[in-house]
C-alpha cells in the first residue's frame, strides 16, 4: 500500500510538471512566431542586413523591436509593428541616441532604485524610448520612460 502511495505521488508531480512545461512552452510560440516574421520583415524591407536581437515592446502600440546592423554597417534598431505592416516601420540609428547604460544612469540619479528588473528599447508617439522596469526602496513596482534621441523623462508611472 505505501509503494502505490509513493507511486501514485511521484506520478502525479511528474505530471503536473510536464503539463505545466507544456503550458508555458505553447504560450510563448506566438511570440517566437511574431518576432521571426518582424525579423524577416526588417530584413525584406531592407532596414537590416544582419540582425542581432528581437523583443516585442508593448506600449500603446505593440512592436517587435529588432536590433541589427544595414547594409552600411550602422547598428539599428528597427520597430516594427505587430500587425506587421511595412508602411508603419521605424527605425533609428543607435549611434544617434542614448544607450541602455546612459539610459540606466539617468534613472539612477533619482536615487531610489533597488533592483532593474528589465529595460527594453521601443517606440512611443513622441517617438523611441527607453522602458525601464525596476523596484524602488519600498519594493514597489515602476515604470519609466526615458527619450532614446536626448535622454530626457518622457513618462513615469510610480509606486505600483
Amino acid at each position: 500500500m505505501k509503494n502505490w502511495l509513493i507511486f501514485i505521488s511521484v506520478f502525479m508531480v511528474s505530471l503536473s510538471l510536464v503539463i505545466s512545461i507544456l503550458v508555458l512552452w505553447k504560450a510563448e510560440a506566438p511570440f517566437s512566431s511574431i518576432e521571426e516574421k518582424a525579423e524577416q520583415l526588417a530584413l525584406d524591407a531592407k532596414a537590416l542586413a544582419v540582425v542581432s536581437e528581437s523583443y516585442t515592446y508593448n506600449g500603446k502600440h505593440s512592436y517587435v523591436t529588432v536590433f541589427g546592423v544595414d547594409e552600411y554597417g550602422d547598428k539599428k534598431a528597427v520597430f516594427v509593428p505587430t500587425n506587421l505592416e511595412a508602411d508603419s516601420i521605424k527605425e533609428v540609428l543607435l549611434k544617434d541616441g542614448i544607450t541602455e547604460k546612459q539610459a540606466l544612469s539617468v534613472l539612477k540619479k533619482e536615487g531610489n532604485v533597488q533592483k532593474v528588473l528589465n529595460i527594453k528599447l521601443g517606440y512611443e508617439e513622441p517617438g523611441a524610448v527607453w522602458e525601464i522596469t525596476y523596484l524602488n526602496d519600498h519594493d514597489k513596482l515602476n515604470y519609466v520612460y526615458i527619450m532614446f534621441k536626448d535622454g530626457d523623462w518622457w513618462k513615469r508611472i510610480t509606486n505600483l
